[in-house]
């Protein structure tokens, strides 16, 4: 009698111990660009996930890593298969911008939180039903355009002629930026494009040097975004060359080059940690980061890029925190709790700087979020905060 009724009980005692493993721990779903073009950006966001914290308020958490390959299509199929076969409580990712966008759709949908490891303004604003869902952890386009137009009225810029790349990064660079420049009178004489893939700009570099520009900028991301520049090199241009902040990590440097030398841009201070005072918001917890990514990677090894990524593990245990009062992992509640504590994020120090959410910005950042940068003897100097 014991036996069957054991046997009986066995299917629902199994249901049971599955719902409690379900409940058990939080699960993450990762969408990086760690191959093709944007590879530069995505290898250290992936080497950083697994420096993230395994378990959160005495959750254990599972992070999903997996790969866009810098495309488009690849990245709204990963993101729909984290949610639907791997039933993740929180999407993170793309690297990229038109990835990201791609993906907004997918985590409305299906009223799951995102943070966004890429720069443009267009993933979180303005908010509406869809980007309700939707934060993210880099600087914006408009956001450091306010730093690079400063920069050029204080260096006496006049023109400026703009070439970026052909895709959602670049329009939104663009658009940020002209509008500033205007504000600032400063005169846009070019707008060219290139694809991240292209290997030559010759034609798009004639068109600029044409216009005899006192600066150029270019609104480019990791090793891509040096084709122009070695391109307006080779053709002799002795203006000022300003590159966003898409381009902070050491493999730009090396790609790039000599080319590189002189080039301004804003970025986040991370990317000169160590060179901030020590009386700086961030220095502290920026340096945090790069001891831990250095220690298992390598001295010189940081990368601001994987810092978004870093930045995304300390919200989420800091939302999640306060989500696991409210509900348990693997539920719409949960996930909806996370939401609301992401959007309610105060006076957070992250490694890009300190982030304070509301329900009309998913971004949070500040003036302590940026400092301009110049490329000197092939290293990032820090040149002072961004006006």
């Amino acid at each position: 009698m014991k036996k069957r009724f054991l046997l009986a009980a066995l299917p629902a005692m199994l249901s049971l111990v599955l719902a409690t493993n379900a409940y058990a721990q939080i699960k993450v779903g990762v969408n990086v660009s760690a191959t093709g073009p944007a590879a530069s950006l995505g290898i250290p966001e992936k080497n950083t996930f697994a420096l993230l914290p395994k378990e959160i308020a005495g959750k254990k958490v599972e992070y999903i890593v997996l790969d866009d390959a810098s495309d488009t299509t690849t990245a709204v199929k990963n993101a729909r298969k984290l949610i639907a076969e791997d039933k993740v409580d929180i999407l993170i990712g793309s690297t990229i911008t038109p990835n990201s966008l791609a993906m907004v759709d997918v985590a409305a949908e299906n009223e799951t939180p995102m943070i966004s490891m890429a720069a443009s303004s267009a993933i979180i604003s303005p908010i509406d039903s869809k980007r309700y869902w939707v934060f993210k952890t880099p600087q914006n386009d408009s956001h450091m355009s306010t730093a690079i137009t400063g920069h050029m009225n204080d260096a006496g810029v006049k023109t400026v002629a703009f070439i970026g790349f052909a895709d959602a990064y670049g329009e939104g660079w663009y658009k940020e930026f002209s509008k500033i420049a205007e504000l600032r009178k400063l005169k846009v004489v070019a707008n060219e494009r290139f694809a991240r893939s292209d290997t030559s700009v010759t034609g798009q570099i004639l068109k600029i040097l044409a216009t005899n520009p006192d600066a150029v900028l270019i609104a480019g991301a990791g090793t891509p975004a040096a084709l122009p520049q070695k391109t307006l090199k080779e053709r002799g241009y002795k203006g000022k060359i300003y590159q966003t902040h898409g381009v902070a990590n050491n493999d730009f440097l090396r790609v790039c080059g000599k080319d590189c030398e002189g080039t301004w841009l804003p970025a986040g201070p991370l990317l000169v940690a160590e060179q901030l005072s020590n009386d700086n918001p961030v220095k502290k917890s920026a340096m945090r980061y790069v001891k831990a990514y250095e220690k298992e990677y390598g001295a010189g090894s940081v990368s601001t890029f994987g810092g978004h990524a870093w930045d995304a593990g300390l919200l989420l245990e800091s939302a999640a925190t306060v989500a696991l009062k409210k509900a348990q992992p693997g539920s719409k509640e949960f996930r909806a709790a996370l939401r609301t504590a992401l959007e309610n994020t105060v006076n957070l120090p992250v490694s890009h700087g300190i982030v304070n959410m509301t329900d009309t910005d998913h971004l949070g950042f500040d003036q302590r979020s940026r400092v301009m940068v110049q490329i000197v003897n092939g290293k990032w100097k820090l040149i002072g905060q961004a006006n």
